[in-house]
């Protein structure tokens, strides 16, 4: 998390983060998530919770979540106007050398990047920059645990095995298969292709490291240990979530993969966390 801390505030000095940058114009509606209370997969929070009783509820306040995840051509929107963020041109400290290279050229899309398929090869930094150019941000682990715990009639269907299988299903397609396009089933709140379509960043992906392991002591090997993040997780049956913690868990903020995008998040006002 110090190195995130660090690598954000190298982005101020250098003036390329999207606090600078004007509001892109956006195809996508962000849908009001009514405030709740849920039971998340993540461990209490606090040395003094006692883990062997059940956990208390997690409060999420308010907010708006982007329907659709950010597709090829609105990214490409956001890089044709900010091209600091052009793949030929972001530091690598932002996103490592796969950043965008299944686009045939730094400003266009090519064959193997349809235009209304999610973007994926995005690092955290570029996620959050072009979040902050709608004048949003990435949703927390919460926020985004909240939504996807729907299916199409039930705000929270994680105890329906044939929902973890559906989304087990999806985890075992290659990862060279194409992505489909966007517009699937509209979910309990009117949120469509979460989870389902890519494995989503989210805002605090950096503190998602929750077992005590090697990674902790800067082991040179940490990488090796992406599941073990998931060691001290609540409901570990629900094997569907656990994998997106240990993805999640083992990503630098520069990490870039072929499945891996985003969709953002607005605090309703007076609610910003």
């Amino acid at each position: 998390m110090a190195d995130l801390i660090a690598h954000l505030s190298l982005a101020s000095v250098l003036g390329i983060t999207c606090a600078l940058f004007a509001p892109a114009t956006h195809a996508s509606d962000y849908v009001v998530m009514p405030a709740g209370k849920f039971t998340s997969v993540l461990p209490p929070v606090g040395p003094t919770q006692d883990r062997a009783l059940a956990p208390p509820p997690v409060a999420v306040v308010s907010y708006r979540l982007r329907e659709e995840p950010v597709t090829n051509a609105e990214f490409l929107v956001f890089v044709k106007a900010h091209p600091a963020w052009r793949r030929d041109r972001v530091a690598r400290v932002f996103a490592d050398a796969s950043y965008l290279s299944h686009w045939q050229w730094v400003d266009a899309l090519g064959s193997e990047a349809a235009a209304d398929q999610p973007v994926t090869r995005v690092s955290w930094f570029a996620a959050s920059a072009y979040c902050e150019s709608e004048g949003a941000r990435l949703p927390t682990w919460y926020e985004w645990e909240y939504a996807a715990a729907a299916d199409a009639t039930r705000a929270d269907a994680r105890s329906d095995s044939a929902w973890r299988n559906r989304i087990l299903t999806w985890y075992s397609k290659p990862s060279n298969v194409p992505l489909a396009t966007i517009g699937g089933v509209p979910n309990f709140y009117g949120i469509r292709d979460v989870p389902g379509l890519v494995w989503a960043w989210v805002d605090d992906a950096g503190s998602l490291l929750v077992a005590s392991d090697s990674r902790d002591q800067d082991d040179p090997d940490k990488l090796e240990f992406c599941g073990a993040g998931a060691l001290e997780l609540r409901d570990r049956d629900n094997y569907a979530v656990l994998m997106r913690i240990a993805l999640l868990s083992s990503l630098k903020a520069a990490d870039t993969t072929a499945n891996l995008g985003f969709r953002c998040a607005i605090p309703v006002s007076g609610n910003i966390q």
